[in-house]
């Protein structure tokens, strides 16, 4: 039997972020796909300086599959799709179709959610990222209206990604997308996120008890 893969994270994380921490990702993938995994952590004080030797940035997470030693969840969430058909197909049409949708989900819809967030968030509710951002996930309404799944007419890590990208609150409360809303409840509602998703919530709800108890 393979040894588990090591998902690193952070120990802590304040309550804002947490269920949105991106070791949900490979979290998420293993459930699905069945791969035993453990999680660890590095300290969240000092981050941005004390596991540069795994993440160049900083970041979380880093993923460990024997020699392989990853960082950037779009890379390790690849990584773990490539093990497993039920993440991605095994046929190159359809390996082709999930991977440029995966991709699509960082460089065309995350690149721009993500900064149009943090400025919403920093009191510019009219940035000058709407525009764009409203054309890119208009753009993706009209492909999920046409379609259950992104990819080879199932559910695929491309899938996986999108979702995720797609559920922060603030992006589903602006504008109208019925078809996008309809798409991010069929995948999130499937046990392996909410798996995912309580095991991280867990993590840090621990970590919030030992603080405790170190400053009490």
């Amino acid at each position: 039997m393979p040894d588990p893969v090591t998902i690193w994270t952070y120990d802590w994380v304040p309550e804002g972020p947490r269920g949105f921490v991106r070791d949900l990702r490979l979290r998420w993938a293993c459930e699905e796909a069945g791969i035993a995994y453990d999680v660890r952590s590095v300290a969240f004080e000092d981050r941005a300086t004390n596991h540069l030797d795994r993440q160049p940035f900083g970041q979380v997470p880093m993923l460990e599959d024997g020699e392989v030693r990853l960082f950037e969840s779009g890379a390790a969430l690849i990584h773990l799709a490539r093990r497993s058909e039920a993440l991605m197909p095994r046929d190159p049409a359809g390996e082709a179709e999930a991977l440029q949708w995966l991709v699509a989900a960082l460089n065309s819809v995350e690149m721009v959610s993500v900064p149009w967030w943090f400025l919403t968030i920093s009191g510019e509710k009219d940035n000058k990222l709407t525009g764009w951002m409203d054309q890119r996930l208009g753009q993706l309404e009209a492909v999920l209206a046409e379609r259950e799944w992104l990819a080879a007419g199932r559910f695929t890590a491309a899938d996986l990604l999108m979702a995720d990208v797609l559920r922060v609150g603030l992006l589903r409360k602006h504008g109208e997308r019925p078809a996008s809303e309809a798409y991010v409840a069929r995948v999130t509602g499937r046990p392996a996120f909410a798996k995912a998703h309580a095991d991280q919530l867990a993590h840090f709800g621990a970590a919030d008890k030992h603080r405790e108890t170190e400053t009490a």
